[in-house]
Formats: C-alpha cells, sequence, structure tokens
C-alpha cells in the first residue's frame, strides 16, 4: 500500500457516498468543480500523478546515490587502516622476533656482519645506511649551537603536565591484619646488580604473605660480572624493613634452630626432587596461582623453601590489589638505604647544587633520612665568606644522565660502536667469558646484524648520542652534568665528546674525595646506590636506555615521591635511531626540531599500563592516589 503523499488530493468520504444516493458525479451541484473539472491553470489528475511518479523516482535515485558515496567511503577507510597495519606489522616484526627468543623468521637475517664489511642490510625491503659509530659533524654543529647561548626551553626543568600534579603516595595505607606465617620460612637469595636484587626482595615479600610464610631476611648471590659480595645488611636498614612491613609480614633475621641443621641447597623443588627452587624451576611473570598451587605444597611439606635467583618471577598482573600495594609499600616505604649511604648520598647531592641551594626537593628526605636531607640546607661552616657567595650566585639546577654504557650492556647488545676489529674481538671475548649461551647463540643462529639492531633501536645510546640528544633538548654549556654509572666502555676517551661540550660534567668519583669514596670501593652495589641518589634528586634525569633496571626505579621513585615537579627525559631509541642515521646530512635546526618533538611523546602522563612494572609506573590505584 502506497503511502499518502501530500501532493495528491484524497476524496472526502461525503464525495464517496453521492452515487449511491443517485445522483451522477459529473453533474451534482454538492461536488466542488476543481475536483473533477479544474479550472484554468490548474494541473489534471494525470499531471499530478506524472508529477508524484516523478518526485519519486529523484528521491530513489538520490538515496541510493547516498547509499553508494557512504559505501565507498567506508571501503577506502577499510583499506587505508588495513594498510597501516600492514606497515606497522612489518616495521615492528624484527623487534618481536628478538623479544620472543629468536623464533623462526620469514626474512633471511645475515650472519654477524664485521665492522670491515662495505655491504648494505637489506631487512624490512629498504637498504639502509651502515652506520659508522662517528658523529664528528653533528658534534661540531651542536658546539656551534651551544655558543649562540638561547635560553633553555621552560620544559626541560618541569614537568609538562598539570595532571602530574594530582597523583599522591598512598601505599602505605593498609587494610588488613599481620599474617602470622604459620605455613613455614621462605629465604631467597637474589641475583643480578642491585636493581634487580631490590625487585627480588619486593616479589618476594608479595610471595610471603600469598603463602602466609615467615620471610627470613634475603641474601645476595655473588655475581662474576657485578663483582660484589655484599649482603643486604650492607645496602639497606635490615631493622627498618622489619618494622614497617611488621603489619604485612613476619620477617626474621634467620632460620629458628631447628632448621638450620637441613641442607637449604636440598630443599624445595616444583617437581619435588631434592634440589633448591631455581629460576627453571618457576616460569617467567609467574600468576599467583602458580605459587598457590605448586610452591605452598611444598611448604607444607618441608616448612622452609629456597629460591636462588628469583629474577622477574612473579607477574604484575592478575594481582589482587593489597598485594600489588604491598609490592609499592615494600619498593617506596621499607627500603631505606644504610646511614653510611645516605650521608655520602647527601655529600653528592649537596655538592651537585654547590651548597647554595638551601632548599629541600620533595623526596630529600625519603631517600637521604631526616638526618642527611637536613644538612642539604646548612652551609659548611669551614667555607670562606667569598666561596660561599660565589656559589650562591651558582645555579643549583642539575641534569642526572644515566649513561647504561658499560662493557656488559655494550657485549650484550652485538651492536657495533665505531671500534673496529678491536672492539669486536675484545665485546667477544667478554661475551664468551660471562655470556656463554649469547657467544654460543651468536654462532649457531641467525642474528640481526648491527645496523639492522640500531635501526631498530635495539642500540644503546652512545656518550655522542647522548649528549647530541641534550644539546639539540636545549641544555646550555653551563648544565651540571651528573653522570651516573660504573666503567664507561672506553673510558675518558669515549667521554671526550660529552666533557668538551658540557664542562660542568662530573660523576661521582669527581665529587667525592678518595678518603671519602674509599668504603665504597670494590662494592659495585653500594656504589650504584651512590649513583641512584645521585639520580632520583636531580632536578631532571635523563636515562638513555628505558630497559636498565636503575633507569626504571629512578624514574619511578622520581614519580611517587616527586610531586609531580620532577622531570624525566625516556628517549624513544627507534625514533632517536631513525634520526640519528641521518647524521651525514641533516640541518642542526631540522635534527633539534625533530628530537624535541619525539622527547615531546614520550612525556605523558597516564596510569600504568595493564602487565607493566609498578615499580616504574607507580601511578595506578595500589599505589597512588589520585585527586581528580
Amino acid at each position: 500500500m502506497e503511502h499518502e503523499r501530500p501532493d495528491v488530493e484524497r476524496p472526502e468520504s461525503r464525495d464517496l457516498l453521492l452515487p449511491v444516493c443517485g445522483v451522477p458525479p459529473a453533474y451534482s451541484p454538492l461536488l466542488s468543480p476543481t475536483r473533477f473539472f479544474p479550472l484554468s491553470g490548474e494541473p489534471s489528475p494525470r499531471q499530478t500523478i506524472k508529477r508524484g511518479k516523478k518526485n519519486r523516482l529523484i528521491r530513489t535515485w538520490y538515496e541510493q546515490r547516498t547509499a553508494t558515496t557512504a559505501i565507498g567511503v567506508i571501503v577506502i577507510l577499510g583499506v587505508f587502516f588495513l594498510v597501516n597495519w600492514l606497515m606497522l606489522s612489518r616495521l615492528h616484526e624484527g623487534r618481536v622476533w628478538l623479544r620472543k627468543g629468536f623464533a623462526k623468521n620469514t626474512y633471511q637475517i645475515p650472519k654477524w656482519v664485521s665492522s670491515t664489511q662495505n655491504v648494505e642490510v637489506r631487512r624490512f625491503g629498504k637498504s639502509k645506511r651502515k652506520h659508522n659509530g662517528t658523529y664528528d659533524r653533528m658534534l661540531d654543529l651542536a658546539a656551534q649551537a651551544l655558543l649562540e647561548n638561547k635560553r633553555e626551553p621552560k620544559e626541560l626543568w618541569q614537568e609538562p603536565k598539570a595532571q602530574a600534579l594530582a597523583w599522591k603516595p598512598c601505599a602505605d595505607q593498609r587494610s588488613w591484619s599481620p599474617d602470622d606465617g604459620e605455613n613455614g620460612y621462605i629465604m631467597v637469595t637474589a641475583n643480578g646488580g642491585i636493581n634487580q636484587q631490590r625487585v627480588a626482595v619486593c616479589n618476594i615479600v608479595v610471595v610471603a604473605r600469598l603463602l602466609n610464610a615467615s620471610l627470613v631476611i634475603p641474601k645476595f648471590m655473588l655475581s662474576d660480572v657485578w663483582t660484589d659480595a655484599s649482603q643486604f645488611g650492607d645496602i639497606y636498614q635490615e631493622e627498618h624493613f622489619i618494622k614497617y612491613l611488621s603489619p604485612d609480614i613476619r620477617i626474621v633475621k634467620e632460620l629458628p634452630k631447628e632448621l638450620r641443621s637441613l641442607d637449604l641447597e636440598a630443599i624445595g623443588s616444583v617437581h619435588f626432587i631434592s634440589f633448591k627452587v631455581t629460576d627453571v624451576d618457576v616460569m617467567k611473570e609467574a600468576k599467583p596461582d602458580f605459587y598457590m598451587k605448586h610452591i605452598l605444597p611444598i611448604l607444607h611439606k618441608n616448612k622452609v623453601i629456597h629460591f636462588v635467583g628469583f629474577s622477574n618471577r612473579l607477574a604484575f598482573d592478575p594481582m589482587p590489589f593489597d598485594l600489588q600495594r604491598l609490592r609499592c609499600r615494600c619498593n617506596f616505604h621499607a627500603l631505606n638505604f644504610v646511614p653510611r649511604i645516605q650521608e655520602t648520598g647527601a655529600l653528592i647531592v649537596k655538592r651537585l647544587r654547590n651548597s647554595s641551594g638551601s632548599y629541600l626537593a620533595p623526596l630529600d628526605v625519603h631517600l637521604l633520612g631526616p638526618k642527611s636531607a637536613s644538612s642539604l640546607i646548612l652551609h659548611n661552616k669551614s667555607d670562606p665568606p667569598a666561596r660561599k657567595k660565589a656559589s650562591s650566585s651558582i645555579s643549583s639546577k642539575y641534569l642526572a644522565l644515566h649513561l647504561r654504557f658499560e662493557i656488559d650492556m655494550v657485549a650484550h647488545s652485538l651492536c657495533y660502536f665505531g671500534g673496529g676489529e678491536r672492539e669486536q674481538k675484545e665485546l667477544d671475548s667478554y661475551r664468551q667469558k660471562h655470556f656463554p649461551s649469547l657467544s654460543t647463540l651468536t654462532k649457531t643462529k641467525k642474528f640481526p646484524s648491527p645496523d639492522a639492531l640500531r635501526t631498530e633501536g635495539l642500540c644503546p645510546l652512545t656518550p655522542e648520542e647522548a649528549v647530541l640528544m641534550l644539546v639539540a633538548l636545549g641544555f646550555n654549556r653551563e648544565t651540571r652534568v651528573f653522570v651516573a654509572g660504573a666503567h664507561i666502555y672506553g673510558g675518558n676517551k669515549r667521554l671526550a665528546a660529552l666533557t668538551s661540550l658540557y664542562p660542568n660534567l662530573v660523576t661521582k668519583e669527581k665529587l667525592l674525595s678518595p678518603s671519602e669514596l674509599q668504603p665504597f670501593k670494590n662494592f659495585s652495589s653500594q656504589l650504584a646506590a651512590l649513583d641512584f641518589i645521585g639520580c632520583a634528586a636531580a632536578n631532571a634525569f635523563a636515562m638513555t636506555d628505558s630497559g636498565s633496571q636503575l633507569s626504571s626505579l629512578v624514574s619511578g621513585y622520581r614519580i611517587y615521591y616527586g610531586g609531580g615537579k620532577m622531570p624525566t627525559i625516556r628517549p624513544n631509541k627507534r625514533r632517536l635511531s631513525d634520526i640519528l642515521l641521518k647524521n651525514n646530512t641533516i640541518a642542526w635546526n631540522v635534527f633539534e626540531k625533530r628530537v624535541r618533538k619525539a622527547i615531546r611523546q614520550t612525556k605523558h602522563v597516564f596510569a600504568r599500563p595493564t602487565g607493566r612494572s609498578v615499580y616504574r609506573y607507580p601511578r595506578c590505584k595500589e599505589c597512588m592516589c589520585n585527586d581528580q
């Protein structure tokens, strides 16, 4: 049935009844003459019907055209997103391949390409210029830019986002009663350096609460890489650790007498075989259910279990709210450095601020303790008045740079850094000694070439690349730069680019006298603790490797206690590498613009992504409270 149209009139009900009464409709005086006998100039009924049909045809055509246009737009958008997805998939395939343990790759990756071979690497269907490890042209341009002495951008020394101010520390809040630890005792011997060990300590605290077990003060494994025999009590305050976490778990300094005679090397196993629980027995990022199902029965049976290694053996998600908060409480509140590390760290911070700051940063008290922190606002009485006056005129701001360029990092990366055949032999020898599994793999597996690794942002930034980034961001020549790190690969010669462009560059070895540094010599973990303090207290902190544990822990500590006022520079190495590969042709103003844009894109304030570390991203409801 057709819909009623406004331009076609319908007869009224009275008209329809007239023929029944016997009156011919053509001569009836009751009918309007305009209905059957139209007046001059008015359309006839036939014309009206034709016009209606024409209007319907026009409307139908218009509707069909509109639908066709909409479908076309949808198809075009679909093709656009599909092409973008395919391109991103191919660009990221190399990185995914590396992370999945060198799984089978559809691309034919050449074996190790030595620095003397003049070949092009074709990995993603596009040739890349071979990197020779030098930046002489760009360093000259950077020196000229510093001589111009331009005003520093404001965002260098402050957080760019007001949202950062809304997050406040609240991991100290508790909503449960303490456990009695009646299921047995947990021991742990953590491996790695001080930062990996710190993560292992907080993870084992959560496992102890999960299993209702008593925790024995953690021990640290002696590593042939770190060569440091320091134990927990040499770095952290044991009494504070025990007391602060007493409302959460039971912590003891040693096993009870009846268990001390047991062979701890032969206790525990996920498979109930007589040996300790190592990282081989516990999957990486194991979930709480794994510990309840596999570890708790061993604990019930033996009353003690000994974890050895325990590197990243507890997942971040899924994790119950209170257990995740306990993780943060351990890292940000329970682990305080021993007084002698705090006091020496305070000396470093005070000298970096030139004794002129006379202020306390938001995290100074938490980092250094009340006593050592108070020394930051007291002038040295032995300083002559002239020195005090001179120091007061110098800015107290300083930039901390964690230059993760030690030989272990350099060797493990499989990248090339411009040292030729000598560098290759030296790093190969180091891998054979300290990373034998990796050394074997390089001879039996097809690895990406050094150039391909660099293109994907998988190489640590060199000192030259780091200083180019700092100059491009706008740090002026007078900036005080504190370089954290152990022994930089290449020594002072490799640091020459940094020191020539930033003469106010210092390390802890330069800031401390030989007598002040003596107690920490041969203790790499304790020296790393001093670096942690120098970086955490800085007005601005720049990392060169986002995968570094020290950089991750420092940036998280600055977020947690910094009050939204302590900026961190986190370069995207993949984007930075793409810019640096054009070092032979790129203009300085273009380089500067692109670097600033790349860094600006990393300065976002966001809540912790699912599965990511709460130690690095504490902005989450378990660790921090949001006022907004």
